[in-house]
């Protein structure tokens, strides 16, 4: 069973959830208090880089502008930083 599916399972009987088209992969949690949708920022830059075969830091610019920064009201997803970082 994949995240979405859980996410589904567990919170969306009650009220409506919402997700980020074409990032379920990235997705690494569901906050309750919020009712949101908690994706990785870093998750979501390798999506978009393999799928769209952008360089990363379009990848970055894109996602900045169309997603990341973008309100679609109460339940807008949290884009969080994971710190899955090459130190």
């Amino acid at each position: 069973m994949t995240k979405k599916q859980l996410i589904i399972e567990h919170f969306a009987d009650t009220e409506d959830v919402l997700f980020a088209d074409g990032f379920d992969e990235a997705i690494i949690g569901f906050d309750p208090n919020a009712w949101k949708v908690v994706y990785s920022r870093n998750e979501c830059i390798r999506i978009l880089m393999k799928q769209d075969d952008m360089p990363e830091e379009e990848a970055v610019d894109y996602l900045e502008y169309n997603t990341f920064n973008a309100y679609v009201g109460d339940r807008t997803p949290v884009w969080v930083e994971d710190f899955n970082w090459d130190l």
